[in-house]
């Protein structure tokens, strides 16, 4: 059974002082979730003292937001898997459609991100996803097909397996609209076979797809029940702590009712 990866996806929002105050205020009510993966992701110069906030807990990861290939050299502005190692990092988000959009990321340059973060033993979260339009002409399948295999060309069958992937369709994300349970389930069922496709079925049950846009607490369960979504990346809603928390708790196995005798 895959586990559940919820990430807090900050953006460029939180100051050093609004990160600490929001994982102390986590920490306190979060209590032993080990069934759920939890993921900050905060802007690099909170990284730092996110860690610093989190201390001795096990059971809250943190990932950065990108990165950039190459391990060192003249790259102003960039940062290398080899600096994130050094904060302790342990997920890099990767080929979020901002990037793609905002900053003109191609799939090469994604999977040129992803190889690197696997040399350096860090574990990436893959967005991948369609736009409104792209949807409207019929064109999903097509979109997510083509951004797969771009983006995780020439990946071993390990490095797959360490893999998470995130389907984040564009016209939900920061939108308020999201996929319904049931357009998030076709969309993720789609890129399991795509994996299935790639390194067999066998080793596609086991890579987790996250789903983005628009999550909140008020949808989050129908989402995550779905059989082949693996969990979250939340924008807006990781701004709060408690919004956030409620979030990684509808991730958690719905306990069986006990029938009385």
């Amino acid at each position: 059974m895959r586990k559940k990866i919820v990430a807090a996806n900050w953006k460029m929002n939180m100051t050093q002082a609004e990160s600490a105050r929001f994982v102390e205020s986590m920490l306190l009510d979060l209590g032993d979730i080990t069934d759920v993966e939890v993921v900050i992701v905060p802007p690099f110069t909170a990284i730092a003292k996110v860690m610093e906030a989190l201390g001795k807990a096990q059971n809250i990861k943190v990932g950065a937001q990108n990165m950039y290939w190459e391990k060192r050299g003249a790259f102003t502005g960039e940062i290398s898997a080899a600096l994130l190692r050094d904060l302790f990092v342990h997920y890099v988000v990767l080929g979020h459609s901002e990037r793609r959009t905002l900053f003109g990321e191609t799939d090469e340059i994604v999977n040129r991100k992803v190889r690197a973060a696997h040399a350096a033993a860090l574990r990436p979260i893959v967005c991948v996803g369609e736009t409104l339009e792209q949807r409207d002409r019929g064109n999903v399948e097509k979109i997510l097909a083509v951004q797969l295999r771009g983006s995780l060309a020439g990946l071993t069958p390990k490095e797959l397996q360490e893999t998470v992937i995130a389907y984040e369709p564009v016209w939900a994300i920061g939108t308020g609209r999201n996929a319904t349970p049931e357009q998030a389930q076709e969309a993720h069922a789609f890129i399991r076979q795509r994996i299935s496709r790639l390194a067999g079925e066998e080793l596609a049950r086991t890579v987790p797809i996250q789903y983005g846009g628009s999550v909140k607490p008020e949808n989050a369960r129908s989402l995550m029940t779905q059989p082949d979504v693996d969990g979250a990346l939340v924008g807006g809603a990781s701004l709060k702590a408690g919004q956030f928390l409620e979030i990684a708790r509808a991730a958690l196995p719905m306990q069986s009712p006990v029938l009385e005798s």
